[in-house]
């Protein structure tokens, strides 16, 4: 590995530690006593931008997070996990502390969220939107239609729609190419493929999804920054939910008008 190779995995190592919650010398430390091994104060001065004096303030913060090992020898050495531990410590963590959080927000909803939403929401980004489309249709009960430019639709949308057809939610897609409509008949063998009006190919159109007849999701590709390919366009998109909610009445009378021409 180069120098500059070695400086950038570095400083990308303590930018992620710190992220995860340590201090910038507890950060710094634990890199560096990852790259020795094991070491004293003196040695991790050395090697990183800690004052000694605070070499022992970062040790036991890395300690009392079960990263770092003590022996008590004069002077001190410290000894740090390695780098397939910590990921597991963390993984453990922050899997813990994301199902902590998800329960106390549940724990404080008020109504149900399937419940009229008033208006048209706005979303933005395609990860964004993305992820709109997945909780809509992980909440799906009875039926799912939906209809996407190919490049939107990512392998965890796939899962997602497989999940919800194993659970006994119709699935109804609007045809695309051959690999694409390969790639969704092997993971979700039980949709309904049918034919739509809409030409994805010279058009900004992103998607359109139904679920339960109940919420209903349209998206536009629009000009972005290039940060995702690997079409240099973002994705922005309106959603509805609720039996008399616009979009919604819309959305619906258009899906049903085609699925009613296509079994026509």
């Amino acid at each position: 590995m180069s120098s500059d190779d070695s400086d950038q995995a570095w400083s990308t190592a303590v930018k992620q530690l710190k992220a995860l919650g340590l201090s910038t010398y507890a950060a710094r430390t634990f890199v560096a006593l990852a790259s020795l091994g094991e070491g004293t104060a003196q040695d991790v001065t050395d090697v990183a931008d800690v004052p000694r004096t605070r070499v022992y303030d970062a040790a036991d913060e890395l300690r009392e997070r079960g990263l770092v090992d003590v022996k008590r020898t004069s002077p001190k050495r410290f000894w740090a996990i390695s780098s397939e531990t910590v990921g597991r410590h963390f993984e453990q963590e922050y899997d813990h502390r994301v199902t902590t959080m998800t329960e106390a927000l549940d724990s404080l909803t008020a109504s149900d969220r399937r419940s009229e939403q008033r208006g048209v929401w706005t979303v933005t980004g395609r990860e964004t939107v993305s992820e709109r489309v997945v909780d809509f249709v992980a909440t799906a009960e009875d039926e799912v239609v939906y209809t996407t430019a190919e490049t939107l639709l990512t392998d965890e949308i796939v899962e997602s729609l497989a999940a919800a057809s194993d659970r006994g939610v119709s699935i109804r897609l609007a045809q695309m190419s051959g690999p694409a409509e390969e790639r969704v008949r092997e993971t979700v063998p039980d949709a309904e493929l049918f034919n739509s009006l809409w030409d994805w190919t010279d058009t900004p159109a992103g998607r359109l999804l139904m679920a339960d007849r109940e919420r209903t999701l349209v998206s536009v590709l629009v000009q972005g920054n290039g940060d995702h390919p690997p079409e240099p366009r973002d994705e922005t998109a309106i959603w509805g939910a609720g039996a008399t909610n616009s979009l919604v009445v819309v959305l619906k009378a258009l899906f049903t008008w085609e699925l009613d021409r296509t079994r026509d």
